[in-house]
């Protein structure tokens, strides 16, 4: 390393969906590494992709998996949910979901939601694992359903889409708050606002890779070499420096991801 030079900061993308990717996973993983990003949560969203998500972690150390039933896929439950629950208890994971709401698309019905949410966090207190939430346009139903199940005691908004004020609400029911390539688009003032009075310990960054490529990626396939982008932008809403952000957000990560 020259003389006065400083180390790169290392990333831990909390949230994105690497078999998803029309990429060749060891090219996907080696851009990862030489951008400073080795260490990642690969995250299920149906059975197919929990099961893709914990068979890349068994093979790749720096990947870990969740499972779970994505809000879109909630339909499936009743068909989907043994094999799910059987896969959480035996497979070395670090989290449920990402499961919650989504009325935006509503792609399964409202109470195939309600149900599947419901479902996954009485799992995540069960066996003692982090919750990672999906609420796109769903935020009282949301925090609603947290309230009578409970909170897991490690939980993330995963690709937070709230301002301010659904910030102050998260935080204050105990979750953590993880922000995407949305907070480097020009117009996601209220993201930018809500990334900066997320409290530091609450605060996490993640791709959501193949989606929401940052600035000056979008448009492009996401991947999780592109946490850095958003890493900097996150440093920017919030008037820091990157490798304080990088640090920050990997400590968090590692202490709510831990395995059990």
């Amino acid at each position: 390393m020259p003389v006065g030079s400083r180390p790169q900061p290392r990333w831990f993308d909390s949230h994105c969906h690497v078999p998803m990717l029309d990429a060749e996973e060891r090219h996907v993983l080696d851009r990862a590494r030489s951008a400073g990003v080795d260490r990642m949560v690969c995250v299920g969203c149906d059975l197919e992709s929990s099961r893709a998500a914990v068979d890349l972690a068994r093979r790749q150390p720096e990947v870990e998996a969740t499972v779970g039933l994505h809000p879109h896929e909630a339909q499936w439950l009743e068909t989907q949910w043994d094999a799910l629950e059987a896969l959480a208890r035996e497979a070395p994971i670090v989290a449920i979901g990402e499961a919650g709401f989504d009325f935006y698309y509503a792609h399964s019905p409202f109470d195939a939601q309600e149900l599947a949410f419901r479902h996954q966090i009485r799992l995540a207190h069960e066996l003692d694992l982090a919750l990672v939430i999906h609420s796109r346009d769903a935020w009282d139903d949301t925090f609603r359903v947290l309230e009578e199940e409970g909170l897991p005691r490690r939980t993330v908004f995963h690709c937070f889409t709230g301002g301010p004020d659904e910030a102050h609400r998260a935080i204050e029911l105990g979750a953590s708050c993880s922000f995407s390539g949305i907070v480097s688009f020009r117009n996601a003032r209220d993201v930018q606002a809500a990334a900066a009075i997320v409290p530091d310990d609450r605060l996490l960054v993640e791709t959501d890779a193949p989606y929401l490529a940052p600035v000056p990626h979008r448009g492009s396939m996401n991947e999780p070499a592109f946490v850095v982008e958003v890493g900097r932008a996150l440093a920017a809403a919030r008037d820091t420096d990157v490798e304080s952000i990088a640090a920050l957000t990997r400590a968090n990560a590692e202490a709510i991801f831990a395995r059990p």
